[in-house]
C-alpha cells in the first residue's frame, strides 16, 4: 500500500473541493483543517511524523487552495466550511474522524464536533480558541460591514514572483518563519498576468454578514462531546485574558491544559515533531 497521497475531487453540492489522501482503507481517519487564506500543504510538514498506518485526508475549503471558487453572486459563509467537511466525509465514505483544525480550521473543527457529534472522535486545536464573538450589540455593524465589503471588487493581486507573494504573506503574518511563507506560497499561487497571483478567492476578504456572539458560540462549544486538546504557540495570536480563561474552561472534553508551545501562529509548520506528538497522545 503506498504512503504518497492521491489528489481527489469531491463534490459539494455542485462545487468541486480538493482533497488529498494517504492510505485509504487504514484506521484511525484523521482529517486536516487549514486556516484562514491557507491551504492543505501548511500541514505536509506534519506528515512524516505521524504513523505510517493511519488514513490522512488534507482538506482545501471551497474558494482555497485547489479547491473551486463559488459562483458569480455568490459569498462565503461561516457555515459553508462546515458543509465542506460533511462534503469530505460522505465523499470518502467516512463515519467518523479524528478533527485537527489550525485558525480558522479549529474554529470549524469545534463548530462540526458539536453539530456531529456521532462523526467526530476527536478535535485537535492549533491555535484556535474560536471566532471573535463579541456582544450581541455588534450584530448591527457587522451587517453594515457586510454590505460594504460587498460593493468592493474581487481584484486579485499579482506579484512578479514566488519570493514576492512570499514576502507579502510575512508582512500580512510576521509570526510565520521565512521559509513557511515561502512553502505556503510556492503551494498557494498560480500563474497569473506574467506573474503569479493567490489561488484564493479574494472574495474571502469580505467580512461575514452574520456572526456568533459570545454567548452563542459559548452555547456551541457545549455541544462538543468528543476528547479535545488545544496547543498555542508562546509567540502565536495574543488573547484578552479573560476570554482566554471563559473559552478554555468552556471546553469541558479538555484532555489536558493548554500546551504551549514554541513558535509562532503556524506553529505546525516550526514544530511538525511536538505537534505530531501531542497528536499521537489524543488519537491513540
Amino acid at each position: 500500500m503506498s504512503d504518497a497521497l492521491e489528489s481527489l475531487t469531491l463534490d459539494a453540492e455542485g462545487l468541486a473541493l480538493h482533497v488529498r489522501q494517504r492510505r485509504a482503507a487504514s484506521t484511525p481517519a484523521v482529517l486536516f483543517l487549514h486556516g484562514w487564506l491557507d491551504h492543505s500543504h501548511s500541514f505536509d510538514a506534519l506528515l512524516p511524523h505521524l504513523p505510517a498506518s493511519w488514513r490522512l485526508v488534507l482538506l482545501d475549503f471551497r474558494g482555497m487552495g485547489r479547491s473551486a471558487h463559488v459562483g458569480p453572486g455568490a459569498t462565503y459563509q461561516f457555515s459553508d466550511y462546515a458543509l465542506d467537511v460533511e462534503a469530505t466525509l460522505d465523499g470518502l465514505g467516512l463515519d467518523a474522524v479524528h478533527l485537527v483544525g489550525h485558525s480558522l480550521g479549529g474554529i470549524v473543527s469545534q463548530a462540526y464536533a458539536a453539530a456531529r457529534p456521532e462523526r467526530v472522535q476527536s478535535v485537535t486545536l492549533i491555535e484556535s480558541l474560536g471566532p471573535a464573538g463579541g456582544p450581541a450589540e455588534g450584530a448591527l455593524e457587522r451587517l453594515r460591514s457586510a454590505l460594504k465589503d460587498a460593493r468592493r471588487p474581487p481584484n486579485r493581486k499579482r506579484y512578479p514572483t514566488v519570493e514576492a507573494a512570499a514576502a507579502r504573506l510575512l508582512e500580512n503574518s510576521p509570526t510565520l518563519t521565512r521559509d513557511a511563507a515561502l512553502y505556503l506560497a510556492r503551494h498557494g499561487t498560480e500563474p497569473f498576468e506574467g506573474g503569479v497571483a493567490f489561488t484564493f478567492d479574494p472574495r474571502h476578504r469580505r467580512r461575514f454578514g452574520m456572526g456568533y456572539d459570545e454567548a452563542q458560540w459559548l452555547a456551541l462549544q457545549a455541544g462538543i462531546a468528543c476528547p479535545l486538546q488545544l496547543l498555542l504557540a508562546t509567540g502565536g495570536l495574543r488573547h484578552d485574558e479573560g476570554l482566554m480563561r471563559s473559552r478554555v474552561q468552556a471546553l469541558h472534553t479538555l484532555a489536558h491544559p493548554p500546551l504551549h508551545i514554541p513558535g509562532g501562529h503556524h506553529v505546525h509548520m516550526e514544530q511538525p515533531a511536538v505537534v505530531a506528538e501531542a497528536l499521537l497522545r489524543l488519537i491513540r
